[in-house]
């Protein structure tokens, strides 16, 4: 019962204060009926001037006569579409009050001149309050009304919850006079889609399928969608190019394609390099410098990745540039080093072959290495090849490595020599093997008569065989067969020692022309240690038989070669030649490997010894 005495109560003075309004020039009512009514008052939520809020809101409401408006604020202060009573919109706004959080918005006016010749009121329908609530209450308007010598009339509106809609219709009719009249959210929409279309249409008559750009974020123009597939294509991108990502329209020129080029380019990627760079990884052009690109580039630094280094890295690699710092990055480089890669190689490791950054270590580096410990190559072996041939962590494991394991078994190489063979040569896991196998092994069958068990030991001492092309073996077995050596011969110094297809041919006549001249052996001590064209003549060959003949010593070539400096040194403190040290099995230790390193450079990494790029192994002595 209090409820329905406080609901008249606060009808009775609407009531009045309509009244006051329409029967003055100046309505003059009190703050506090206001309040006895619960209304928050307010002032719209925008720095307008009263010219300006005059302004707005009679170009919001209806162009013809409108009454009195007193209606609901939505968030933010936006006009809303439920008009509880309606003002005319050729009012003067003259005052406006606020209190804090509005629920209304309440409209003084001063009303032009005009007569006023009869005003109604009554209850019908229902009337929103500021609770938010509906009350079973209502207020209906019917007056007439004068103004600048025009007449108008105005029936009751509906004060219920179908008022949105009535606004909604009142501004289509008046939307023609209104110079600030917006378009509804179907209309917008509508607009969208046609943009749209022409956009798809503007890429389908350039060749772009733009079937995958649904849902993103275009262009509203075509002037606009132009101006980026203008800019890829100076930047080298084909249509094709795009197709293959057609989400790189997308991305703004401004905002996006030019803050990105001009960071790699201050990195000091090269201009040269873009064209390619995108095509791998067009990705990069969404990603934004700050919170994407500078953390990776300072993640490489602290991987050892010298600065002068980093472009190259980036060029080699523009992947890398979408990783995650904790996730597959730092996994692969941890296992690495856990393996024994020394943590002061890592940075020339990444510098080398950056993409072991992109390789999951469960599925890709793990499993090679272990298929290779199982092969006789221990871990730390394994660490100091990838030290140096990084890249062999990118050979496949089951597409390439496997098979060409099981050809080089197919071609007589021994289980017991594949860790040898592996280890002087890791690029022989990784190329096609079976096809070079049959063709080196046709070749030399046809020139020195190698047998298929033969061609087994050749590939076990000089895996490098595989690579050789045929011309220089030609010279080089030629200049063999000029130095007087037989078929039988030949064939056996070649299967001793298979660096005589491959070594430099000028430096071997040297070495040979002082084994003639100096020395004066006979070609048998050749045949049975063809090393000796594998020493240097300078730093080896000449002052070894110089001490050994002014000591009046007869040896062998092997005794004489086959051993270390400091070795050497022992043996001229001799009385008589250890028939045992002459009977050397000259071979590639794996165990080599693990040996402690001391000042290495990379420059001793490995050692070229011809024009073919044939790397010759120092033969190591096994002593029985």
């Amino acid at each position: 019962m209090q409820t329905n005495g406080d609901e008249n109560a606060k009808i009775r003075i609407l009531r009045k204060l309509l009244v006051k309004i329409s029967g003055q020039a100046k309505p003059i009512f009190s703050f506090c009926e206001l309040l006895s009514l619960n209304l928050k008052v307010s002032l719209l939520k925008r720095r307008l001037n009263p010219e300006e809020v005059t302004g707005l809101l009679g170009a919001y409401l209806f162009p013809s006569t409108r009454p009195l408006s007193l209606f609901r604020l939505p968030p933010r202060g936006v006009f809303a579409d439920s008009v509880i009573v309606q003002i005319l919109s050729n009012m003067k706004m003259i005052t406006y009050t606020s209190i804090t959080k509005p629920s209304f918005f309440l409209v003084h006016y001063e009303l032009p001149a005009g007569t006023f010749r009869k005003t109604q009121l009554s209850f019908a329908s229902t009337l929103w309050i500021a609770s938010n609530h509906e009350k079973r209450i209502g207020l209906m308007t019917k007056f007439q009304c004068s103004v600048a010598n025009r007449s108008f009339a105005s029936n009751s509106v509906n004060l219920s919850s179908s008022a949105p809609d009535t606004g909604h219709l009142g501004r289509e009719r008046g939307s023609s006079s209104s110079l600030y009249s917006r378009p509804s959210l179907l209309d917008m929409k509508n607009e969208r889609i046609a943009n749209r279309a022409r956009v798809y249409e503007f890429l389908r008559g350039l060749g772009i399928v733009p079937d995958e750009l649904d849902g993103l974020e275009l262009p509203v123009t075509v002037d606009v969608m132009r101006e980026r597939v203008n800019f890829l294509h100076k930047l080298g991108l084909t249509i094709e190019d795009i197709n293959n990502y057609p989400l790189v329209l997308g991305c703004s020129v401004k905002k996006n394609m030019i803050p990105v080029l001009d960071y790699l380019g201050k990195l000091g990627v090269r201009k040269s390099t873009f064209t390619e760079f995108l095509r791998r990884y067009p990705q990069v052009l969404h990603a934004s410098v700050v919170v994407d690109l500078a953390p990776v580039v300072q993640y490489l630094q602290g991987m050892d990745i010298k600065p002068h280094d980093i472009p190259r890295v980036l060029e080699r690699y523009p992947e890398v540039m979408g990783f995650k710092l904790e996730g597959t990055m730092s996994t692969s480089v941890a296992y690495l080093v856990g393996i024994g890669v020394a943590r002061r190689e890592i940075g020339g490791v990444l510098t080398r072959y950056p993409e072991i950054l992109g390789m999951r270590v469960g599925r890709v580096i793990k499993p090679f290495v272990e298929y290779l410990e199982s092969l006789g190559i221990p871990k730390l072996a394994m660490a100091r090849l990838i030290e140096k041939r990084p890249h062999i962590l990118g050979f496949g494991l089951e597409e390439r490595v496997k098979p060409n394991v099981r050809s080089l078994l197919e071609f007589h190489v021994r289980q017991s020599s594949l860790a040898s063979v592996i280890a002087q040569y890791p690029e022989i896991i990784g190329i096609d093997l079976k096809s070079k196998l049959l063709s080196q092994q046709s070749f030399l069958n046809s020139t020195i008569d190698l047998g298929p068990e033969d061609f087994g030991r050749v590939v076990e001492k000089m895996p490098q065989v595989v690579s050789l092309s045929n011309t220089p073996v030609v010279k080089h077995i030629d200049f063999l067969k000029d130095c007087g050596f037989s078929l039988q011969q030949l064939r056996k110094m070649v299967v001793g020692c298979p660096q005589l297809l491959a070594l430099n041919l000028d430096i071997m006549k040297l070495s040979f022309d002082y084994f003639q001249t100096e020395m004066g052996r006979a070609l048998d001590d050749l045949v049975t240690f063809p090393a000796f064209f594998t020493y240097s003549l300078e730093s080896t060959i000449k002052p070894r038989h110089k001490m050994v003949a002014k000591k009046g010593l007869k040896c062998s070539l092997a005794w004489l070669l086959n051993c270390s400096d400091d070795k050497f040194e022992e043996r001229m403190n001799y009385d008589y030649i250890d028939m045992e040290e002459m009977e050397t099995d000259s071979s590639f230790d794996v165990n080599t490997l693990m040996e402690p390193r001391s000042h290495e450079t990379d420059s001793d990494c490995e050692d070229s010894d011809d024009e073919y790029g044939i790397v010759v192994q120092n033969l190591r002595v096994r002593k029985s």
